[in-house]
């Protein structure tokens, strides 16, 4: 058995706050879809929080071939990314980063401290996040006659298909969008139908 056809993310950005001693601690959440555009958020956080004495973070993209990252950007081994990840797998997330600011107040927490101090504005970012559910799809393009319009669109109609292009000049073209786990079955069926080729 595959990966299910949906997996959560956020719907926009939200941040998370915690102060302990002295050091504050600022969480941001993004909704990004690639490695890169992590990168670009962290730049864009550094840049803005450019006076701050850490910036650790952790992402996690693509629930088909997950990748994920973190990073305690100098904070002591495994008391910042790590942590910051763990909720983002707790969650059960994909497509986000989250990026923790600290601002230091003159006085060490200890590792303990640092883990509580990055969970704990991590978490408050994360509840204030609005969960989504996304579809993973897949599309299919079909090419036909005129001749077999109509079977074609009662097929579509029947199983429910949303149609994102179509073309009709000598013969006919259309992209459809299924969801993952029907694509092989809906390949079939299409191929099934006399005159019709799919890719």
């Amino acid at each position: 058995m595959g990966l299910p056809d949906y997996y959560n993310t956020i719907e926009k950005s939200t941040e998370g706050y915690f102060k302990d001693r002295g050091s504050r601690f600022i969480a941001l959440v993004y909704h990004v879809t690639t490695e890169q555009e992590a990168k670009d958020k962290l730049l864009e956080v550094k840049k803005k929080y450019y006076n701050a004495r850490h910036h650790c973070y952790a992402f996690r993209i693509n629930p088909e071939d997950e990748f994920q990252r973190s990073n305690d950007d100098g904070e002591p081994s495994g008391t910042a990314g790590k942590p910051i990840l763990n909720l983002i797998l707790s969650y059960e997330l994909f497509d986000i980063t989250i990026i923790v600011i600290r601002y230091f107040g003159g006085i060490k927490l200890g590792i303990s401290g640092l883990i509580k101090a990055y969970k704990t504005a991590t978490k408050e970012a994360l509840d204030r996040a609005v969960v989504i559910q996304k579809t993973i799809t897949r599309q299919i393009s079909l090419h036909f006659d005129y001749s077999l319009m109509n079977i074609v669109m009662r097929k579509i109609k029947e199983e429910n298909l949303k149609i994102l292009s179509k073309t009709f000049e000598i013969s006919c073209n259309m992209l459809i969008e299924v969801e993952k786990s029907r694509y092989v079955s809906l390949i079939k069926m299409f191929s099934d139908i006399y005159g019709l080729t799919t890719k």
